[in-house]
């Protein structure tokens, strides 16, 4: 079963399920338990590109699962359902409270690090040239839609509004992550470091840096040979601890960051080349990847009573 509590951790899923074609994909496994590619491209009356696509965002959302069998024509990816059910909060009732919320432009770093294979580019083009740190600091940098490095940070600074009589009780910041492997790779892990003034969160693994289809808000101009899209992750700093996804990276609280209403809110999103099981990290913003959104981050807050 899947359980969604949080309608932006379930974006993904809902991405997936915005296509007849995957809801018929998703009613024929239902149906026959398991199909091959080209089964389904032939009851779907589609190529197998495009099935290999829509079967790529299906796999991404966890809904579909894939396993390599040998059969009398070779190596067959056969493709089935993974979960049975789906269940999702529209109101999670403990969770209801002040709250205000702002989109982070990805180019709006107030702080970086960037060691090669590194590189961002605007919806319109490369900014300088592939693999050389310094266009970081290009004043362009602002406009970018898609960074990418292989060893280095991204710093971010999340407005602060709160007043004297209220106090912190939870961030959430959503963004479309991927690895970085030189070209691309789907099977390119990375672990991917979270950090709220410096004190480390946990980290996420990404299983790898994805190119075999193209990404939905790409440029026509991007090369196809290059990262396409990540997947959207949720990550929550609470009173609970620290989660992407739901699921716990770290017992750090929204208390031990020790925020006021003076604070500085600085987001970073690191990577330590082949130490920590890095590969590396890309970033994808509104015009890029396949949600088109750069870094929600939304705080939340109590009034003191």
């Amino acid at each position: 079963m899947i359980h969604i509590k949080d309608l932006h951790s379930g974006l993904n899923i809902f991405k997936a399920l915005s296509s007849e074609t995957r809801i018929e994909i998703i009613n024929l496994l239902n149906k026959y338990d398991s199909l091959n590619l080209n089964d389904l491209a032939e009851k779907l009356n589609l190529t197998n590109g495009a099935v290999t696509m829509h079967i790529k965002k299906l796999e991404d959302s966890g809904i579909i699962d894939i396993t390599t069998t040998v059969g009398k024509h070779g190596i067959q990816k056969m493709c089935y359902l993974n979960e049975d059910i789906l269940t999702v909060e529209l109101q999670n009732k403990e969770e209801i409270g002040h709250s205000y919320e702002y989109e982070i432009k990805i180019g709006h770093y107030c702080d970086y690090h960037a060691e090669p294979t590194c590189g961002l580019a605007t919806k319109d083009s490369i900014i300088g040239e592939f693999d050389d740190p310094r266009y970081f600091a290009d004043p362009d940098h602002i406009n970018a839609e898609i960074i990418w490095l292989n060893n280095g940070f991204l710093e971010y600074r999340i407005p602060n509004y709160l007043k004297r009589s209220e106090e912190f009780s939870e961030l959430q910041f959503i963004f479309e992550l991927s690895s970085e492997a030189p070209g691309y790779s789907d099977e390119w892990p990375s672990n991917i470091y979270f950090y709220i003034n410096n004190i480390e969160l946990g980290f996420w693994t990404s299983p790898g840096d994805y190119g075999e289809v193209r990404g939905d808000n790409n440029p026509n101009w991007w090369p196809g040979h290059l990262n396409q899209y990540g997947k959207a992750k949720l990550l929550r700093i609470n009173k609970e601890g620290s989660f992407i996804d739901g699921c716990r990276i770290s017992n750090v609280t929204i208390s031990d960051i020790q925020l006021n209403m003076k604070s500085d809110i600085k987001l970073k999103l690191a990577v330590f080349d082949n130490e920590k099981g890095g590969g590396g990290l890309t970033l994808f913003g509104e015009k890029f990847g396949n949600f088109n959104h750069d870094i929600i981050a939304r705080v939340l807050y109590e009034v003191k009573k």
